[in-house]
């Protein structure tokens, strides 16, 4: 073994103790013998700052010396700062590049809110029996992202989507594959009110294409009906079908009454809906992710004044007639006198709320309070009125009626031509002659203003301008102007009917009150209300006011037998046997509503019975008879006597026991002309 190399200048610590001066000979104990010393092992040179240590060795003793620490701290922040780079460049991608994308992707599990239908309160008539009733139905949607080939894993599942619903809807397949490739929205509304069963079939083939699709490689059978769903939308029925359709109306597809008792009660019978949120994952509900729920108050049950059964009679009577007649529409109204009740609102031609796809949009309406029409002679009995109630005449004053009546620019006449009648004013009426109707108002004023001014405050309080009290929607008040802004003509017609317009239960009005003894009720249609805990509510009772006294509507009664039962009246087709009947009929010119001009006629028929003790009022009018008669006693009096009948009947009503007293016609008695 080489021996280690000496630095230079330096030895042993032996080398140098025997130094000069410090020679072995002679020194030390022994007299001049050698001290031999053990050599110690040379110590290992400090290591100067910044040099590391040599490792210590076996053999020569080495030291180990660490590393600066700096360059490893900076390698560890590089580190770190490339990885905080890197989650920064990630969430500007996430938040700003691709936010659409992910906010897309977390739509698909969201929550959702659902409207909760409120149950429609049913309508009744006055027996209880159901007019409109609700039944359980469905309303079926889809979310179109859910079939978007990212969603549904195939390109053409609005297609195949459409394909597979069209025969269960019955609806088109391309307006379906329409619907389910909007872009646009997340809701789309593919069919209303589907029967439960329709949603089950739907229900069962999407469970079936789920499984199929859950079992087999991913996009294999792709579930195109993942995005289909229902909102559970109660479906309004009229078991009755066309039975007071007119009166009822329907409720259009969203959910609001659309016309008839269902608009005017609506805010009353829908109720309020409520509402559910719930998560969704993929299309399905999650159970687990807790559901808050809002539950909706069912609408109030509204029960009417309509008597089923008459109401039956009623709608087929005008139904045949208007049919037989060639006529545009007829209406019959059928009135409790002593308490205003309509007891049936009929029109013809009618609807089926069910089905309104075959119906024409000018049926959905209810003429009997929408047509405003003039009536000629049945409202000679307001000008009755006046004449008695001001003391102007009797039952018994003679009236000399000519074949001809000039006044003001024209020459008035009667429907026939006849020689000069020498009538009593109970003639006029019963033979209705609008000379003599005339001639009898003429002496209500000093003067014609004066005349005018009385008989249109009498019309007014018989209801004529005004609204009937029922609300009904898009209701008309009928016309009747100021008297002031009757022209020459008018002065003259409106006596008689014509150059005034009123609806049907405004006519039929007119009657009830003579026949409930002068004192006019207003017309009622809603009975009373049941509300969502059960509790009946009758309505409020109507209003009330005195048009005549009761000796004149005592009078105007008889006057109004003489009609009927007198073989000079022009009412005999209503003779009901048992029964004392007051009637009028009426033939007015009818205003084309298309060109405003007159064009054909009304024929109407007005009255009440029995007439000694009254309970009913019956009134009809038919719009442009074209085939056979058009006079109102050979058009409606058939009618009003089938319908009289019957709700005498229905009504349980005795027969008259008193036969009627006899007014005469003629001034001397004897059937002239």
């Amino acid at each position: 073994m080489s021996e280690r190399p000496r630095e230079p200048g330096r030895g042993t610590r032996a080398d140098r103790r025997e130094g000069p001066g410090r020679s072995g000979a002679g020194s030390g104990r022994g007299g001049g013998r050698e001290q031999r010393r053990v050599p110690r092992p040379a110590r290992p040179p400090r290591a100067s700052a910044g040099r590391p240590r040599p490792p210590q060795g076996s053999g020569g003793g080495a030291v180990l010396r660490l590393a600066n620490p700096r360059p490893r701290l900076r390698l560890v922040a590089v580190g770190l700062t490339l990885v905080m780079l890197v989650f920064t460049v990630r969430l500007l991608q996430v938040q700003a590049v691709d936010a659409d994308v992910y906010a897309q992707k977390a739509a698909v599990n969201r929550y959702v809110k659902v409207p909760l239908a409120a149950e429609r309160g049913a309508v009744t008539a006055r027996d209880g029996s159901a007019l409109a009733s609700t039944v359980d139905a469905y309303d079926i949607t889809a979310d179109p992202y859910l079939f978007t080939p990212d969603q549904a894993k195939t390109r053409d599942a609005p297609e195949q989507a459409a394909k597979i619903l069209a025969p269960l809807l019955d609806q088109d397949r391309a307006e379906l594959a329409e619907k389910l490739s909007r872009k646009d929205t997340r809701y789309v509304l593919l069919a209303r009110q589907q029967t439960p069963q329709t949603w089950r079939k739907i229900k069962k083939l999407k469970s079936r294409m789920a499984a199929k699709s859950s079992s087999a490689p991913k996009g294999k059978y792709p579930n195109v009906l993942a995005g289909v769903f229902q909102e559970k939308h109660a479906k309004r029925v009229y078991p009755n079908k066309e039975l007071a359709a007119n009166v009822l109306g329907f409720v259009n597809r969203a959910g609001k009454g659309g016309a008839g008792v269902e608009a005017m009660l609506d805010k009353k019978l829908a109720g309020e809906d409520g509402r559910i949120t719930y998560a969704q994952s993929g299309g399905r509900r999650v159970p687990t992710a807790g559901v808050h729920e809002q539950e909706p108050r069912p609408g109030s049950g509204v029960e009417l004044t309509l008597d089923r059964d008459i109401q039956w009679s009623a709608q087929q009577a005008i139904t045949d007639q208007v049919a037989a007649s060639h006529a545009d529409s007829g209406y019959v109204i059928v009135q409790d006198t002593r308490t205003g009740q309509l007891l049936s609102m009929a029109a013809a031609p009618g609807f089926d709320p069910n089905d309104l796809s075959g119906a024409k949009v000018k049926s959905f309406g209810n003429p009997a309070v929408q047509d405003a029409y003039e009536p000629g002679s049945t409202s000679k009995l307001m000008s009755m009125a006046a004449v008695l109630e001001e003391g102007k005449a009797t039952p018994g004053t003679a009236v000399t009626v000519p074949n001809r009546l000039k006044r003001a620019d024209r020459s008035f006449a009667d429907d026939i031509d006849h020689p000069t009648w020498h009538l009593t004013l109970n003639g006029v009426l019963a033979k209705s002659s609008n000379i003599g109707t005339i001639l009898a108002t003429e002496q209500l004023g000093k003067t014609q203003s004066e005349a005018n001014k009385v008989l249109h405050h009498y019309m007014s309080e018989f209801g004529i301008g005004r609204p009937t009290g029922l609300g009904f929607p898009g209701e008309t008040r009928g016309l009747l102007p100021k008297p002031e802004k009757w022209n020459a003509s008018q002065q003259y017609t409106i006596p008689f009917g014509q150059g005034l317009s009123l609806n049907a239960v405004q006519a039929a009005s007119i009657y009830s009150t003579i026949a409930n003894g002068g004192e006019r009720i207003e017309p009622s249609l809603v009975r009373g209300t049941t509300g969502p805990d059960g509790r009946y509510s009758p309505a409020d009772p109507p209003e009330k006011s005195r048009v005549v006294s009761e000796k004149t509507a005592k009078t105007l009664s008889r006057m109004l037998e003489s009609v009927v039962a007198d073989m000079e009246g022009t009412g005999t087709t209503a003779k009901i046997p048992g029964y004392r009947v007051a009637g009028k009929t009426g033939t007015a010119n009818r205003v084309d509503p298309k060109t405003g001009r007159y064009h054909g006629y009304t024929a109407s028929f007005a009255g009440f019975a029995p007439a000694d003790k009254p309970r009913v009022t019956v009134y009809c009018a038919v719009q442009n008879p074209k085939k056979g008669s058009y006079f109102g006693s050979e058009v409606c009096g058939p009618v009003f006597k089938k319908v009289m009948k019957f709700s005498l009947k229905s009504l349980q009503v005795p027969p008259t026991g008193a036969k009627p007293a006899r007014l005469p016609v003629y001034a001397d008695h004897k059937s002239n002309g």
